[in-house]
């Protein structure tokens, strides 16, 4: 395993400024003590010169030493955040690249709408209840910035895919808008299957999370008596196309 999978770039500060003064402290109590031990022998003696200039050599290399040291704490840990940089944005490029195809490949608005008219003749023929779940996602302005944006609507969508069943689909209406059509799902069972989507979502969200989220449900016979009652139910997550 690389050693640079356990640092956070966050720790690199902390971590830096600690060792630092831990090891400028031990440097300079070393150094101060050796000048106090020499200096009674230095200047108890009537001779100046060769010795004198020992005592101010061995007090001015210490200084350097100092210096030294920190100019080559100061290299390594550029070079380590640089090497950390570099692997944070190559991770971001594959993870912007895996969630736009991911994206890319979710059935459309138009896809949406047909499949519904489909199912909604389908069940309405056989007696039969439809639900639809449609889910806004709303990105945090403090949390995320808009390149961030495919990879968040991506981790929701892959969060609700996980809750899903083998017969339920789930659509891309727009960016951060999700369709999602559950048949022969009572009000009931889509209630549940709504706090599931809920709990998944948060913890999609994080710690700290990136992204709002709302779900809203509409069931056919309960809620909504066509296809059309259903698609203006869920108006809001629809955008600028409505129809």
């Amino acid at each position: 395993m690389n050693d640079l999978d356990d640092i956070h770039p966050e720790e690199i500060a902390h971590k830096e400024l600690r060792w630092r003064v831990l090891a400028l402290a031990l440097i300079f109590i070393l150094a101060v003590g050796m000048a106090l031990m020499l200096y009674p022998a230095v200047f108890a003696t009537p001779t100046r010169g060769t010795i004198h200039a020992v005592l101010f050599g061995f007090c001015a290399l210490s200084g350097l030493l100092m210096i030294d040291y920190l100019v080559d704490r100061h290299i390594l840990i550029c070079r380590l955040r640089g090497r950390l940089a570099a692997r944070d944005n190559a991770i971001q490029r594959v993870k912007q690249h895996a969630s736009s195809k991911f994206l890319a490949s979710l059935p459309a608005l138009d896809d949406f709408t047909n499949r519904l008219s489909l199912q909604f003749r389908r069940v309405s023929g056989v007696d039969q209840p439809l639900s639809v779940l449609a889910i806004k996602i709303e990105l945090r302005p403090d949390v995320c910035n808009l390149t961030e944006a495919p990879v968040v609507y991506a981790d929701a969508g892959l969060a609700v895919l996980r809750r899903m069943r083998g017969e339920d689909s789930l659509y891309l209406i727009e960016p951060g808008a999700y369709g999602i059509l559950l048949p022969r799902i009572s009000t009931h069972a889509a209630e549940v299957i709504k706090s599931r989507l809920e709990e998944q979502l948060r913890d999609a969200a994080g710690l700290v999370p990136r992204f709002n989220f709302s779900v809203r449900l509409i069931n056919y016979p309960d809620q909504a008596k066509s296809a059309d009652d259903m698609l203006k139910a869920i108006r809001p997550c629809l955008g600028s196309r409505p129809n």
